[in-house]
């Protein structure tokens, strides 16, 4: 390598330069380069931690199947939560899409098929997107209360 060409600086007549360049070198390349490499590692980490703090929010503040609001469902009886966990419970629809895997085609019902066939085009306009029985109901459930 070059340390094999390189000679100790010990005796030379240029041995502060030698000295000085060696310094420098170490403390730029070395010390410099490697902190902008963490800079940029630790930016790269902050951006994923930012997006997955946007995902997380945007998880608990609206309905994942509907995307509706967590205010507008605080509105109205039940609630959020209730609507979450017992309406468009995630869990749910995943169970019924691995019930339609392993079902024989043949034994499809009309919707079973319908919602086959979206799922085999990764089309996902079967989920109510923006949509939920209380608030196709909101007027009846409304004026029942008064």
């Amino acid at each position: 390598g070059i340390g094999d060409v390189i000679e100790p600086p010990d005796g030379a007549d240029n041995e502060f330069v030698r000295i000085f360049f060696d310094i420098s070198f170490f403390l730029f390349i070395i010390v410099i380069l490697l902190a902008i490499i963490q800079g940029f590692i630790i930016d790269a980490f902050g951006a994923l931690r930012d997006q997955l703090q946007g995902v997380e929010d945007e998880l608990s503040n609206n309905c994942f199947i509907c995307g509706i609001g967590k205010d507008y469902l605080d509105g109205i009886p039940h609630g959020f939560d209730i609507h979450v966990q017992k309406e468009h419970n995630l869990a749910n629809y995943l169970f019924f899409l691995m019930y339609l895997i392993n079902k024989d085609e043949n034994d499809y019902t009309g919707q079973e098929t319908y919602v086959w066939n979206m799922y085999q085009e990764r089309c996902w306009d079967f989920f109510p997107a923006g949509d939920c029985f209380r608030k196709q109901y909101e007027s009846e459930l409304g004026g029942g209360g008064g």
